[in-house]
């Protein structure tokens, strides 16, 4: 046996675990969604073997193409703001001492030791109409009424970039504190000012990390259910409670496989985009 046989082979074994994993909780899970969808539902929910494409049909309905859109919206709105914030936070810690380094990222991740909808419901302490927030603003006479903040579109996003936020930070962090900073003290040289070189040079360099972060939040933030469910209550209904509903309370599972199946068209889009500008980098 020669030696590039046997590192196919160790290969082969390191990946064996990894990929019969992935085909039973990924795979096999997915066909049967895929399947569920092509089939008509059971009198007292469930399914029913009979082919049809009535529920994909459906989905073309004014009410599901809009809440597919609000979904959309704010999963686009969630990694915007977690951008704008989060890039400054992660240029700024990894441009901070190496003494501080670890503490700062620390911070950044404190939250993740608390359960995700525990935080989810300190919001609507903060957010209630007898919350901190309104009460702090008619302590300071701001405001003579309380704000109806609690159940909007605007908790809903305000939640989502709460919860997402760490995941839009560790990956710029990683790709900004790779930085060649030569080049930066090379375009500084050259007479470039630090709006110019943010622009010319650290924003280029850095793109990567934006798209990593940015995948990471808008994907999950699309398919959310718990905030919206949450902070949104029935006025802000995403994708990801309608599914819920469907397979949870309506036993529809037949239309929800079909939504599922919709969501997961709707992510993979902004992944071939991220595949195909990252090959497109390569060569």
């Amino acid at each position: 046996m020669t030696i590039a046989t046997r590192q196919r082979l160790t290969l082969a074994a390191f990946l064996i675990p990894a990929t019969a994993w992935l085909i039973l909780f990924f795979v096999i899970p997915l066909l049967i969604v895929l399947l569920y969808s092509f089939l008509q539902r059971g009198e007292y929910g469930g399914i029913s073997w009979q082919w049809t494409i009535e529920h994909y049909q459906r989905l073309s309905r004014p009410v599901f193409l809009g809440i597919m859109g609000r979904s959309i919206w704010l999963g686009l709105v969630t990694t915007c703001f977690c951008l704008l914030l989060g890039y400054p936070m992660a240029y700024c810690i990894a441009t901070a001492p190496p003494r501080w380094r670890n503490a700062l990222l620390l911070l950044v991740v404190i939250p993740f030791w608390t359960n995700f909808l525990v935080r989810t419901y300190a919001w609507m302490v903060i957010l209630r109409t007898e919350g901190l927030v309104n009460t702090a603003l008619q302590s300071w006479q701001i405001i003579d009424a309380p704000l109806e903040l609690l159940f909007t579109p605007f908790s809903v996003g305000l939640g989502l970039v709460y919860g997402y936020l760490p995941f839009m930070i560790l990956p710029l962090y990683a790709t900004i504190e790779r930085l060649d900073r030569h080049l930066v003290e090379a375009a500084q040289d050259l007479g470039a000012n630090d709006i110019f070189t943010f622009i010319r040079v650290i924003l280029p360099l850095t793109t990567r990390g934006i798209i990593a972060g940015s995948l990471l939040v808008f994907i999950p933030a699309v398919g959310a259910f718990i905030t919206p469910d949450i902070l949104g209550g029935a006025k802000t209904l995403m994708i990801g409670n309608l599914i819920e509903n469907q397979f949870l309370k309506v036993r529809n599972w037949p239309f929800g496989s079909a939504l599922s199946m919709l969501l997961i068209a709707v992510i993979l889009i902004p992944v071939m985009i991220y595949f195909r500008t990252t090959e497109t980098r390569r060569s």
